[in-house]
């Protein structure tokens, strides 16, 4: 007769422990009644993340075809290069510095807002989430790393940090490395990398002029961390790549064997003859592509 009795015990609080966070939930609801920071839909349940479920289930990883260097977005016109790799016509004229880039996923709608919340907001439980996105980024690149990776966050000037009182890129890395933790080849090192001096925003600026605002912005704090490693740079967004090159440049300077770039999102173009700008953010990772590169820039004002 033990055996059932128990059984309905276990039954009885399993029932209690549904109603009483049913109970729980609408009590928040009716105290501290929130919206979802992205739809403004009503939050019915009880989460240090002001964003509905809906939302985050929205933010998709993309599963179009992208540029095997860059991960810019492929178009019908580009083929396959001689080596049988897909490349967008900016890598096939000139390959970036960088080994590969890869994102999670297109820097727009609901991943933007979410991005925002915490760079903007303040709200840092945002960085948990953006850390599963960049984890499944680095998955990606998985099959490439051939030994120890120093994972190094993109810095902010000590200015910036001050303003913000944290590095996104850092918390998001340090959130994906949470949820990569039986992965022992990866080692964060966020000191590794600093930046020297702080820079004016890149926006409108040629390919050149970016190359020339970002020169000598950066160093290898720690050269010895550096050397004879291949190193993963990790940020928030990968925009338009000056940054990631100029990262890439100083690491393979100090010895680094190889550079690979992670991003939770990326700007993509939206069609072959224009491009999708992001905000004026000058610490994001920054990419090469140029507006006087894409046919009808002018003519639609980027």
């Amino acid at each position: 007769m033990a055996g059932p009795s128990i059984a309905s015990e276990t039954d009885s609080l399993k029932v209690n422990r549904i109603w009483s966070g049913a109970i729980a939930e609408s009590l928040f609801t009716v105290l501290f009644p929130s919206d979802c920071r992205i739809c403004g839909t009503l939050l019915t349940r009880i989460s240090r993340l002001p964003v509905c479920q809906k939302c985050l289930d929205a933010m998709q990883s993309t599963a179009e075809d992208v540029c095997r260097l860059c991960g810019e977005r492929l178009f019908l016109s580009y083929a396959l290069d001689p080596s049988g790799e897909s490349r967008c016509g900016l890598c096939r004229r000139a390959e970036p510095n960088f080994a590969r880039a890869v994102a999670y996923g297109s820097y727009e709608s609901g991943l933007r807002e979410l991005i925002h919340l915490l760079k903007y907001g303040g709200v840092r439980p945002a960085a948990n989430v953006l850390g599963r996105m960049l984890a499944e980024a680095i998955s990606t690149l998985e099959p490439q790393l051939s030994g120890p990776v120093v994972v190094v966050p993109v810095p902010l000037h000590r200015s910036k940090f001050r303003q913000r009182e944290f590095n996104q890129a850092e918390l998001i890395a340090r959130a994906a490395m949470k949820i990569r933790r039986s992965q022992d080849r990866l080692r964060l090192c966020a000191g590794a990398l600093v930046r020297k001096r702080e820079t004016a925003s890149q926006i409108g600026l040629t390919r050149h002029q970016r190359r020339a605002n970002l020169r000598g912005a950066f160093a290898v704090a720690q050269p010895e961390v550096v050397k004879g490693n291949e190193v993963l740079v990790v940020d928030d967004v990968f925009t338009t790549g000056a940054t990631a090159s100029e990262c890439t440049r100083v690491l393979l300077r100090a010895g680094a064997t190889r550079v690979w770039v992670a991003t939770v999102a990326r700007t993509l173009k939206i069609s072959d003859q224009h491009l999708e700008i992001a905000g004026p953010d000058s610490d994001e990772i920054e990419s090469s592509i140029e507006p006087e590169d894409v046919p009808m820039a002018k003519a639609v004002g980027i």
